[in-house]
């Protein structure tokens, strides 16, 4: 596939190329070097109406000019994808959150694991924490080369605690009444393990009319 304007892409709008001209891509080169940047990719999934990552993976494909053969066995299958592809909505966060929330992952990656005393001795006791209480404890001491202890200094900042890593913030539901009370622009909504397929199916089908996201759909 040749493409000589941004217009040639699978999947892109008149509204798409004004976006991409407000981000500084205004021509086939600039978007070219722009999908092999993943903070510029993140940016553009942010930002663009209606195109998620497998959008910008066509355009990707596309402008690497992949062979006939081969476009022609993407396309036919992204195309089938593509009907049952949805963008995922997006919180509406304020610059604070946004930043608390990287802070956040950045801290859970260096966290260590907090296992019990003597967890390696014995297996009866297993990995899950417990507070070391014994008076001569050198783990509660907290001696060199003992387990790290959990402390209050490995927590992430306040503002985001127990947010979903998108951002928003969990609601659980049972039914289709639990929906209406919810905020699609910084809730989301967990249904209930207990809840069986019929009902999860109508949840699910006017969470889609409310605009509300799902983080555990069924598909």
């Amino acid at each position: 596939m040749t493409v000589k304007a941004l217009t040639d892409l699978p999947g892109i709008t008149a509204d798409n190329v004004k976006e991409l001209s407000e981000m500084g891509i205004s021509s086939v080169a600039d978007l070219s070097a722009a999908v092999k940047d993943d903070e510029k990719v993140k940016e553009m999934v942010m930002k663009l109406s209606g195109v998620g990552p497998m959008t910008i993976t066509d355009w990707k494909n596309a402008l690497e000019g992949a062979d006939a053969s081969s476009s022609a066995k993407t396309v036919e299958v992204v195309e089938a994808d593509k009907a049952q592809y949805r963008v995922r909505a997006k919180p509406e966060l304020s610059e604070e959150t946004v930043e608390n929330l990287a802070k956040r992952a950045v801290i859970s990656g260096r966290r260590p694991a907090f296992k019990r005393q003597e967890w390696f001795r014995y297996s009866k006791l297993g990995e899950k924490w417990r507070k070391p209480k014994g008076i001569h404890s050198k783990m509660k001491r907290q001696l060199k080369r003992r387990p790290p202890m959990v402390d209050i200094g490995y927590r992430g900042p306040a503002s985001v605690r127990n947010l979903h890593p998108s951002g928003f913030e969990e609601v659980m539901v049972y039914n289709v009444d639990g929906l209406e009370s919810v905020n699609p622009k910084t809730q989301a909504v967990r249904i209930g393990g207990t809840v069986g397929t019929k009902k999860r199916m109508a949840i699910e089908e006017r969470a889609d009319e409310l605009g509300i996201r799902i983080l555990n759909r069924m598909v």
